[in-house]
């Protein structure tokens, strides 16, 4: 993510960064869920998960009961007030204008009509779609890829607009 880091600014991150960045995601929740299976009926189960994924801060023995308790009210609702800053903080950061994390989200999107395209062909060769509803889906999916596609190309025209031709030359 593009911002503040050892003392400088670093470079806005491009697609690649992003999908570097989501690679790693995808393995973290991965081990997560794994952590989560095996030791789901565990009395330490948050705990060892917390260890297991490098989560220290969870360890410590900090009293979190304050700050959940000034997110609610008696009544066990949302204090009005402070959920509507945070959101609005959160809405209104600069961080929604990542050009090179929404290019790293269409390529997986574009990953998966191939995918999509190519379960549909095993769908008619076992005869569980027939040929006029394979050509219905096979349509629908070239249309999506091809928004995919063109949003791809708008956003990367945007991206050397604004950053220059930086970060395609890998």
């Amino acid at each position: 993510m593009a911002g503040y880091e050892g003392g400088g600014f670093e470079r806005m991150w491009d697609e690649y960064d992003w999908e570097r960045f989501l690679q790693e995601q995808d393995r973290k929740t991965e081990k997560y869920m794994q952590l989560v299976e095996t030791y789901l009926d565990d009395p330490q189960r948050d705990e060892i998960i917390a260890r297991e994924m490098g989560w220290t801060q969870l360890l410590e023995a900090k009293d979190w009961s304050a700050e959940v308790d000034a997110l609610f009210d008696e009544d066990g609702e949302q204090a009005d007030d402070l959920a509507r800053a945070k959101l609005a903080a959160a809405l209104s950061g600069d961080d929604v204008d990542e050009i090179g994390m929404t290019i790293a989200y269409l390529k997986r999107a574009l990953k998966a009509i191939t995918i999509s395209m190519n379960a549909a062909a095993q769908l008619l060769a076992e005869k569980l779609l027939n040929g006029t509803q394979h050509s219905v889906l096979q349509q629908r999916l070239f249309q999506v890829r091809d928004g995919i596609i063109t949003l791809m190309g708008e956003y990367r025209a945007e991206w050397r607009r604004r950053f220059g031709s930086e970060g395609y030359c890998r």
